[in-house]
């Protein structure tokens, strides 16, 4: 999780509507691309040019000036989906598969995104990079993640239909949610809208006539018929 800064993702939800989702971490961010299985449906990732915007919109500053070719796109589906089926299992708490360890370690053990110092002094990478500096990057953050202090800290949205990784660095450890502008905004509403009907449920059970009302009124009709008889005396 080095050399990155935080700036997080903009999504956009089923509804149309756009939100931000930051998980905290560069690996966690490529998970975003699509995946394995049911993820291939959301793949982002098809050539080059995909690749090189995913860089600029994600956490890495400042954003690298990028060569990519069609292998390296498929490498980074590759170490995508390896990253996918480690932490999926991580947050089962199951060990990791070695297959896709394998895949990880290996990209992580290639040349990186070089850092330098630009004229400016501002931070700068060294030249034009590769995808494949990009990736191993990519997957230095995942071995950082793995096994660093927050790697207990990995976590899923805690909406049901939501499949969206995090890694919780916030200082009570208390995230819930992959946005509260959007799953945790939703979970609000649903449970203001359960408050109100359980109210208004509870609301028209107290206004129905029960038992005890039917007797309190034969008993108002019995003293009004002995008061009319004691007029009458």
């Amino acid at each position: 999780m080095a050399s990155t800064a935080s700036r997080g993702l903009v999504l956009r939800a089923r509804s149309g509507a756009t939100y931000r989702f930051d998980p905290g971490a560069l690996c966690l961010e490529l998970l975003t691309t699509g995946g394995p299985g049911v993820y291939r449906h959301y793949e982002v990732l098809h050539q080059p040019a995909d690749l090189v915007a995913w860089a600029e919109r994600s956490r890495l500053e400042p954003t690298p000036e990028l060569e990519v070719s069609d292998a390296e796109v498929s490498e980074a589906r590759r170490l995508r989906d390896a990253l996918f089926g480690v932490v999926l299992v991580h947050l089962r708490g199951e060990p990791y598969p070695g297959k896709e360890l394998d895949v990880i370690n290996a990209v992580a053990a290639r040349p990186a995104l070089a850092p330098a110092v630009g004229v400016d002094g501002e931070r700068a990478w060294a030249g034009v990079s590769s995808g494949t500096q990009l990736l191993a990057t990519v997957a230095r953050d995942a071995v950082e993640l793995l096994t660093g202090p927050f790697a207990h800290r990995i976590r899923a949205c805690a909406a049901d239909n939501c499949q969206l990784v995090y890694v919780d660095t916030s200082r009570p450890g208390r995230r819930r949610w992959c946005s509260m502008e959007h799953c945790g905004n939703l979970h609000k509403v649903r449970a203001i809208r359960a408050r109100q009907s359980s109210a208004s449920a509870a609301d028209a059970a107290d206004s129905t006539p029960g038992l005890g009302d039917r007797e309190d009124g034969r008993q108002r009709q019995r003293r009004q018929r002995d008061g009319g008889r004691e007029d009458q005396v």
